[in-house]
């Protein structure tokens, strides 16, 4: 071969390449192309919280950055904080009627739609977080709250638990089951009717106008979750004298509520997704709780002198009764919660027993000196 057919070969070889080249690049950037244009879906979320709320109202709003995230933004979740554009105890509806997809609160809220809709937030006496899980994964729970939600057009999910919560704030000294009598407290769900059983008044207000209440005598005493959310909330200026246990709350869940149409109309990936980052966002709250918890109540206690004190045994022995009798009318008037409070009851008895010879004989031990 001469040089000139040399030299042209490798012309013609070099001109082949870079079209190659060209070309390769060309599809490089219209797969690109198309990878940017992917559909984004867009939600709003309603929530029962404040703006900012430790807690649940930043576990709303990191859910839905996680989702967007996990989604790689093909699913957008604009969160929108108690009043902002449906009032607190209004997120059932808003969701059902799908004005929002999405919803994020407490199911004890809906009790006058769902009276059986307790037994998905927190039973007084009941279930601790971890028990909680274990009869929404394990004990069937999960299956009787999607069916007691399922006319309502919506999907629950567990999504958070702020763990035992503290007894409250009180205005006054409580030293025997008669200083009761008469107080007008702030505390929602079966906790509320619990103690009316036992001489106090409820009352049911949403978290934003706790703290006015109190103060301005609206109310005796209220309960609200525990020291790291009630630090935030400054109760400890309406109030000083701190009660714990919170028998009413043992294990606080959080729900996330979704749209049946809106849910079922995401691609399985998306649905997949979802269902993932909400039992992330559940095990990260009640794991945000129990790290904070204990730093707020020393600053409570030391800075801003809190009385710290336990509830007397025989109101605590009043309470147990009363909230047996409460449970037991409530499932003898609504098939619904009679069928969900035999699972509770079946499920709890065997899971007591266990951790009497496990947590609380460990918590006991750990405690010896």
């Amino acid at each position: 071969m001469n040089k000139r057919a040399t030299w042209g070969k490798w012309v013609l070889v070099g001109m082949t390449t870079a079209l190659l080249v060209a070309c390769g690049g060309s599809e490089e950037k219209e797969v690109a192309k198309v990878e940017q244009k992917v559909d984004t879906i867009h939600w709003k979320m309603v929530t029962t919280w404040p703006k900012n709320a430790p807690g649940m109202g930043t576990g709303a709003e990191v859910l839905a950055q996680n989702i967007k995230e996990m989604s790689n933004g093909r699913l957008d979740i604009k969160v929108y904080a108690a009043g902002e554009l449906v009032p607190a105890l209004e997120v059932f509806d808003a969701v059902s009627r799908g004005t929002a997809q999405m919803g994020h609160g407490t199911a004890y809220y809906w009790k006058g739609k769902i009276p059986a809709a307790q037994f998905f937030s927190t039973v007084p006496f009941g279930f601790n977080a971890q028990e909680f899980n274990a009869w929404i994964g394990e004990g069937g729970g999960l299956a009787l709250w999607e069916e007691i939600y399922a006319p309502f057009n919506l999907i629950p999910m567990v999504a958070g638990n702020a763990g035992v919560q503290m007894g409250g704030w009180f205005n006054k000294e409580i030293n025997s089951l008669a200083d009761f009598q008469g107080l007008k407290i702030r505390m929602p769900g079966l906790g509320g009717e619990v103690l009316e059983k036992v001489g106090a008044s409820s009352i049911n207000l949403p978290a934003s106008e706790v703290f006015t209440a109190l103060q301005t005598g609206t109310i005796d005493a209220t309960e609200w979750v525990g020291p790291y959310n009630d630090l935030a909330f400054g109760l400890y200026k309406a109030a000083k004298y701190y009660y714990y246990p919170g028998w009413h709350e043992p294990g606080s869940a959080v729900e996330a509520i979704f749209n049946q149409e809106a849910f079922n109309a995401l691609p399985n990936d998306l649905r997949a997704i979802v269902r993932s980052a909400v039992q992330q966002a559940n095990l990260a709250m009640l794991n945000e709780f129990t790290a904070r918890n204990n730093a707020a109540l020393q600053t409570l206690v030391n800075e801003h002198n809190v009385i710290l004190k336990p509830f007397p045994e025989d109101l605590l022995i009043a309470l147990k009764k009363a909230s047996s009798e409460t449970l037991e009318a409530l499932a003898a008037n609504d098939p619904q919660s009679q069928k969900v409070y035999e699972s509770f009851k079946n499920f709890l008895g065997p899971v007591s027993e266990w951790h009497d010879v496990s947590e609380r004989a460990y918590i006991n031990a750990r405690a010896l000196e």
